[in-house]
């Protein structure tokens, strides 16, 4: 094909995320069972079964689900791209296909965080269902703030997203351990979303450092969305720490991609 005659860059972009899409469809059964597992275990466990035994009280559900949620995002978004690109820059070059295409590289790099996006929405969107049904009535669930929860669900994937490309270039396959063993899991406890930020106030020097972690900022801009009675962060404070942190995690993410692409 002549120059002239080349798929414009938007095009091309477009056929790249309808083929994942497609993928994705296709994979779904398998997506929701490696994503959901972990959360679905969480709410039964702490959100079900403790609570029937009066091991914790029947309101902590409201502190519970918030985080269970911004787990769930934050899981689904920075594994599907993550994990795919530790082994699409392994031996076998996977990639290859990708940056063969006539578009830029930072633009492929951004579909795939755009496709990593989606399926930590989707996680999202089907944990908050299932949620409520283990769990039964939730004392202070107010589903009504509709516009802030889309935001911190969208913003909190892109972000997870961008890390997850930063992390899947960064780190070669023989350590992919370490990555869930000292981000991941440190992340996920770490990430007040089994408890409130506010909830640090006894121990203020952790309070501040893991202002570090963006499953804060996820988890808290949460709570503000659906329920509001707990404690939370400002929604500006959140959005604001978000849209930092998907600057940040994009800038690093597309460098080591494209490094690692010219390599």
């Amino acid at each position: 094909m002549s120059t002239d005659e080349a798929l414009p860059p938007s095009e091309v972009f477009v056929a790249m995320l309808r083929r994942d899409i497609r993928v994705v469809r296709r994979e779904l059964a398998f997506f929701l069972v490696r994503t959901l597992m972990q959360p679905l275990l969480f709410i039964t466990t702490f959100g079900f079964l403790l609570p029937r035994m009066r091991l914790f009280p029947s309101s902590y559900t409201t502190t519970l689900l918030p985080g269970v949620l911004a787990i769930s995002l934050a899981l689904s978004a920075v594994q599907s791209v993550a994990l795919p690109m530790v082994s699409a820059f392994g031996i076998t070059r996977e990639i290859e296909d990708r940056l063969l295409a006539p578009v830029p590289t930072r633009l492929v790099a951004l579909e795939l965080v755009f496709v990593g996006a989606v399926q930590g929405m989707i996680a999202a969107a089907v944990v908050l269902p299932l949620g409520r049904l283990i769990m039964g009535p939730i004392p202070g669930l107010d589903l009504s703030q509709v516009p802030e929860l889309a935001g911190v669900t969208v913003l909190g994937a892109a972000v997870f997203s961008a890390l997850g490309l930063w992390l899947g270039t960064a780190i070669s396959a023989q350590h992919i351990g370490l990555m869930f063993s000292f981000i991941i899991a440190p992340m996920l406890f770490l990430g007040c979303a089994y408890y409130p930020w506010r909830g640090l106030d006894t121990v203020p020097v952790l309070q501040y450092v893991v202002l570090l972690n963006p499953l804060v900022y996820v988890s808290e801009g949460m709570r503000s969305a659906v329920t509001p009675s707990v404690p939370h962060m400002s929604p500006l404070a959140v959005f604001s720490a978000l849209v930092l942190m998907l600057s940040f995690f994009w800038w690093r993410g597309l460098r080591t991609f494209e490094r690692r692409a010219i390599g």
